[in-house]
């Protein structure tokens, strides 16, 4: 869990390849923003439901997919009057097939995730998901094989739908604060530069106060946790590739390698240089 006093959390738990559930339930509960190591698709079926991405929210309608890329901090909105459907498919980020993750770094790059589809789209992704689910629960001769394809085949048609843009792209799809976005996505691709909230302030023509309290109202979290956070993520990412610790620090934009130690250890109950471990907590 999350350390720095936010809504925000590390949740679930993946050593395959790729996981897929289908959901239905029907519960009260306000869900904490969170984030994972993995990649997620949301295959919306039916229900109300917004999902907030990085200081988006999409609004949804039945089999919309979203791109929820690793590291994004989110959370779901349920309207628990009706039902609430889903496919949820996890993607670990060291799958052999790296090329079926652009889609989502495309997400992360155009600071967009929803992919809705046309009838015809919808019908055969439909398609290929429940073949998918028939495989992956059957105890049939070349089960394995034949799940790892139909996997592949929903990623290969779900990146040449978001990259060569065959989605429909409905701006009423989707509400945010245009400044507080821009904002996110300068962070985001700046973690190594000055984050200082007067920085950020002159750089948006903005007091310093107005900022802090509109992101904190647009996004659930404070501005500086979010950047330490970000921060934090983007070291352990560098580490877990091979970067020299003191090295991942600086690249990840810490001045000074006892805070971020302290950070670390903190926000993932080790030392930087111990080996990044497992968490098992609930799905969301």
């Amino acid at each position: 869990m999350n350390s720095f006093n936010e809504p925000t959390e590390k949740t679930g738990y993946l050593e395959q390849d790729f996981r897929l559930f289908h959901i239905k339930d029907q519960t009260k509960r306000d869900f904490s923003y969170h984030y994972h190591d993995f990649h997620k698709v949301v295959i919306f079926i039916s229900g109300k439901a917004a999902y907030h991405i990085e200081g988006k929210a999409y609004q949804l309608k039945p089999w919309d997919i979203l791109l929820v890329n690793r590291h994004a901090i989110h959370r779901p909105e349920i309207d628990p009057s009706v039902p609430y459907e889903r496919f949820i498919l996890w993607i670990q980020n060291d799958i052999p097939w790296q090329e079926l993750l652009k889609c989502f770094q495309k997400a992360n790059d155009r600071s967009y995730n929803l992919v809705r589809l046309n009838s015809a789209l919808q019908e055969k992704m439909k398609d290929i998901l429940f073949e998918l689910e028939n495989s992956a629960k059957s105890d049939e001769y070349g089960k394995e094989i034949l799940t790892q394809s139909l996997f592949l085949q929903f990623m290969v048609y779900l990146n040449r739908i978001f990259l060569e843009k065959q989605y429909i792209f409905d701006k009423k799809s989707y509400t945010f604060d245009s400044q507080i976005a821009s904002i996110l996505q300068y962070i985001n691709h700046n973690l190594k530069e000055d984050l200082s909230v007067e920085t950020l302030s002159a750089r948006y023509y903005v007091s310093k106060y107005h900022l802090m309290r509109k992101f904190k109202q647009e996004t659930g979290y404070t501005l500086h946790n979010y950047i330490v956070n970000k921060r934090l993520l983007m070291a352990r990412t560098l580490i877990s590739n091979g970067m020299p610790v003191t090295k991942a620090a600086q690249e990840s934009g810490f001045t000074e390698y006892s805070t971020f130690s302290r950070a670390y250890r903190k926000q993932f109950k080790t030392t930087p240089s111990e080996e990044l471990p497992h968490y098992s907590n609930p799905l969301k």
